[in-house]
């Protein structure tokens, strides 16, 4: 069972909640140095200095706890929700990241995972997969003329997938409400009884929906590069896109997903009665595996990717690109609130992944941003991995940009810190700055991993060595040893700040 425990904070009367057993609980975390229970901390304007300074040195064990909640943005987005002033600033955190009213409300947080990347894709394919039109007949983009004309098409895309998933999240919705209520469930929700609903037929106070939506870092970057190369600069055009990221920039495929690609062609051989030999799968493999571009076309392409490469990037404090990177997120923010729930609710969005940036990234094609083919997408509200490279201050007053009030449903920020970075007394003291200044540009959540990578490209190597080592995944710490090979990548290719 997920549990998290949270500390610090306000009552609902607005008075500081930290007390001796907010301290407690850190130090009991510092002694067990376990992943679980996962310990949240929420911070305000009148939280104690020397609270957040104990709460640095669980930080600083590398164990991914506690992650920090800000109520100076949290309250307000749940009021704006409909919620009372009372029960928004008793809080909780409900899973990774979702911020509810426990003993009220139904949340019904992660209800779909929406992959922010996927309409690009059907732009550039006029709303086309493997032959069969899923999505709106966009213009062809080698007609486009103008940036406008490639972004709207990106939000028709968007807006038609985000009513795909509303559709089939209320159907859902109406499944549980008719034939599986639950009772003892609905004996602790306000007001069930009162109103005689179960939960699932709207009984709760407060009822909402929350699918989380990812890779807001990969669309800024992505939209940027084409506004900057193509409409700006006129170095390349829309078919040079088109075709460079139908050909992966000319990059041979990653191994495993060489083979994970070689299994479903051969699974589909078998589909219709064709076995392959041992011979005929390796072909399969090195034909999959092996980019067929001719050299030319390679040179073409790496240039592309290094012009894309040298433009300006969401994470480095950058006015222009964090202010679009802010309105590529309302494309499914705005886009998703306009619906309701069968159970007298609202939808809300959240922008975090709870890992699956991984898998679904194994399903996305290379990327505009310059994304190679079936790689991870960027994380939450995170900079994709290695963009942001101005340092930690830098990206966070970039994620800060971003309208974290919107996204109620909870935001999520992975950052990591090399071990020294939080040394000493001066070392926690620059942390604390950072999370107080981040929370003063009304961020929403932030979360650490402090590791050096050279002790998890060790622990691949060695595993027996390293049984106890926990990592920050996603909303949630793990044993690092325990987790897909891909997970482990993913955390180890996140920017690692040296200092502050």
């Amino acid at each position: 069972m997920f549990q998290n425990l949270i500390c610090g904070g306000q009552n609902a009367d607005g008075v500081d909640a930290t007390n001796d057993m907010s301290y407690m609980c850190l130090e009991a975390s510092l002694h067990v140095l376990l992943p679980a229970p996962s310990l949240s901390v929420r911070i305000w304007n009148l939280t104690p200095h020397e609270f957040m300074i104990k709460a640095g040195e669980v930080t600083r064990t590398g164990i991914g706890l506690p992650a920090y909640y800000n109520d100076e943005v949290i309250i307000p987005s749940l009021v704006s929700r409909g919620l009372t002033i009372q029960d928004a600033r008793d809080y909780n955190i409900i899973g990774c990241v979702e911020p509810q009213k426990s003993g009220k409300t139904d949340g019904w947080h992660d209800a779909a995972f929406f992959n922010m990347l996927r309409p690009l894709e059907m732009v550039f394919s006029q709303g086309v997969d493997k032959g069969v039109q899923v999505g709106p007949k966009t213009p062809a983009v080698t007609s486009m003329t103008t940036f406008e004309e490639i972004f709207d098409a990106y939000k028709k895309q968007s807006d038609y997938m985000v009513s795909l998933m509303v559709n089939a999240d209320n159907a859902i919705d109406y499944a549980h409400m008719e034939r599986a209520p639950l009772p003892f469930l609905s004996s602790m929700i306000d007001d069930c009884i009162k109103r005689g609903k179960s939960v699932q037929e709207g009984g709760a106070v407060y009822n909402f929906t929350g699918p989380q939506g990812f890779g807001v870092a990969n669309m800024a970057d992505g939209l940027w590069a084409i506004k900057k190369l193509l409409f700006e600069e006129k170095k390349y055009s829309l078919a040079d896109f088109k075709e460079a990221v139908e050909n992966n920039f000319g990059k041979d495929m990653d191994p495993s997903m060489a083979q994970k690609l070689t299994a479903k062609v051969i699974l589909e051989l078998h589909k219709n009665g064709v076995t392959p030999d041992n011979d005929n799968i390796l072909n399969i493999y090195k034909k999959v595996a092996a980019n067929p571009c001719s050299e030319e076309k390679k040179a073409f392409y790496g240039k592309l990717l290094d012009d894309i490469n040298a433009v300006d990037k969401f994470g480095n404090d950058l006015h222009d690109i964090d202010a679009f990177a802010r309105e590529v997120a309302y494309v499914y923010t705005r886009e998703l609130e306009k619906f309701d729930n069968p159970r007298g609710g609202k939808f809300h969005a959240g922008l975090y992944p709870v890992s699956a940036n991984v898998p679904l990234g194994a399903q996305t094609g290379a990327t505009p941003d310059g994304r190679l083919a079936y790689t991870p997408i960027a994380d939450g509200v995170s900079p994709a991995a290695g963009r942001d490279v101005s340092g930690p201050t830098a990206a966070a007053n970039s994620v800060s940009r971003l309208d974290h009030f919107i996204a109620s449903n909870g935001t999520l920020y992975n950052m990591k810190f090399h071990p020294s970075a939080l040394k000493g007394r001066s070392g926690l003291e620059s942390f604390v700055a950072l999370v107080r200044g981040y929370f003063d540009q009304k961020g929403s959540h932030m979360q650490f991993n402090v590791v050096s990578r050279e002790t998890l490209l060790d622990a691949q190597k060695h595993p027996e060595n390293y049984k106890s080592l926990v990592v920050r995944v996603a909303g949630y710490s793990a044993l690092f040893t325990t987790l897909s090979r891909s997970l482990q990548d993913d955390i180890i290719n996140r920017t690692e700040q040296g200092g502050f």
